[in-house]
């Protein structure tokens, strides 16, 4: 079988991981797969978090991917330790002899990229999951970024990106070519949402919410780019109007404590629930009402195609790839990134809006479904197979998509 080698800086349950998992497991019939993996020990992953991950890997492994760890290989900038991933992996590839070299993330992409060069390897394919936009760097180091990704990207073959708003951000910012430019949408496994039947009552009784609440929910990382202050900020000028509010934060991070303190200090301690890491989210997903993602810089967010896909209304920042998901008005709200306020007076909007919110809840059902992940591996085998001159796996998907019905009244509501 042809054979694939993927790198990537490390394995968690991180977007970037589990794409790759999804295609290697799905196309193991057909490429002889490897993946050359850090790590991980900068996700600081929850010891569920971990047995989850130790199930897929596992799983994916039965499917004959090979796995090779490389723990010099670390997100971090690590001079002698890159230079030396990156001798280490020229050898591997050589060794190897891969038809494709397909990289993860920016540090795995550089020096995978580098090194395969120097191995002469025939094609070499990115996946970035972002771009160094939106506030993560001053415009000094932003500038060395991008000078840098402009060298990077003149050696590969492929270079993909997950929305069009990344996709225009790529050949705006790093010149990318636009024909090398392939956009594969995210896969997520949306199937688990799409079909979570629960006892709402009986879940929050086990988890301590009250009955009639109205739960207003947040699951990711609890990092400073995901915004999970603001959202506790906007909560501010939601409670006086709705005080059976609950904010369900579900998810570990850096900032838990100083949102648990901020809680304590407003005095809302009793209104905000830390359920953690959970194996658990298509149900818990069940139960909430609006679900909220204000982060600051995404290219594309897996959680906000299952919340979609569970029939939640969303409330998201306008920023990076998000419009691409979520359509003003139809599909959710979209808000000014940063603005707490904006962000109340979209909650509020759909609070005051009941029937609108389920229009938009069950159109974004209809809407998650081209996210699904057998899309995004029968698009990656295409790419292969355009690039290697073989033929594709015959896709046997068919969906439909029922007639949107937008949502009236949301000129109030700025993005």
């Amino acid at each position: 079988m042809t054979k694939i080698l993927h790198i990537i800086t490390g394995l968690d349950m991180g977007a970037p991981t589990q794409n790759t998992l999804l295609a290697c497991y799905h196309l193991s019939d057909k490429y002889d797969s490897l993946i050359v993996h850090g790590l991980g020990r900068e996700s600081k992953m929850a010891d569920l978090e971990k047995q989850a991950l130790d199930q897929r890997v596992a799983k994916v492994r039965a499917q004959g991917v090979k796995f090779i760890p490389l723990p010099a290989l670390v997100s971090r900038t690590a001079p002698l330790k890159d230079i030396w991933t990156t001798g280490y992996l020229w050898r591997l590839i050589r060794n190897a002899n891969p038809a494709i070299v397909h990289t993860h993330t920016s540090k795995a992409g550089i020096l995978g990229c580098l090194a395969a060069k120097l191995a002469g390897v025939g094609y070499i394919v990115h996946t970035p999951y972002g771009h160094v936009s939106g506030g993560h760097f001053n415009r000094l180091t932003f500038q060395f970024f991008a000078v840098r990704e402009r060298i990077i990207n003149s050696c590969r073959d492929r270079l993909i990106t997950q929305t069009e708003g990344e996709c225009n951000d790529t050949i705006e910012r790093s010149g990318c070519r636009p024909d090398k430019i392939e956009m594969i949408p995210r896969g997520v496994d949306i199937d688990p949402y799409l079909s979570a039947e629960v006892d709402g009552a009986q879940l929050k009784r086990s988890l301590g919410l009250p009955s009639g609440s109205i739960l207003i929910g947040f699951v990711g990382g609890l990092r400073p780019r995901k915004a999970p202050l603001h959202l506790l900020q906007a909560m501010g000028d939601v409670w006086p109007q709705h005080p059976e509010a609950i904010l369900v934060y579900v998810g570990k991070g850096e900032l838990e404590a100083d949102l648990r303190a901020e809680a304590v200090r407003r005095g809302v301690s009793d209104r905000v629930v830390f359920l953690g890491w959970r194996d658990d989210i298509p149900e818990v997903m069940q139960i909430l009402d609006i679900f909220v993602w204000p982060s600051s810089n995404e290219s594309m967010s897996s959680v906000l195609v299952e919340a979609m896909a569970s029939g939640k209304p969303v409330v998201a920042s306008r920023a990076g790839g998000i419009p691409d998901l979520v359509q003003h008005g139809e599909t959710g709200l979209l808000v000014t990134p940063g603005d707490a306020g904006a962000l109340a007076e979209g909650l509020l909007w759909l609070l005051a809006h009941p029937e609108e919110a389920k229009i938009m809840g069950q159109q974004g059902k209809a809407f998650s479904i081209q996210f699904h992940y057998r899309e995004m591996v029968a698009k990656i085998d295409a790419l292969y197979c355009e690039l290697l001159q073989i033929d594709p796996f015959r896709s046997q998907l068919t969906f439909s998509y029922p007639p949107r019905t937008t949502a009236r009244n949301v000129d109030s509501i700025h993005g």
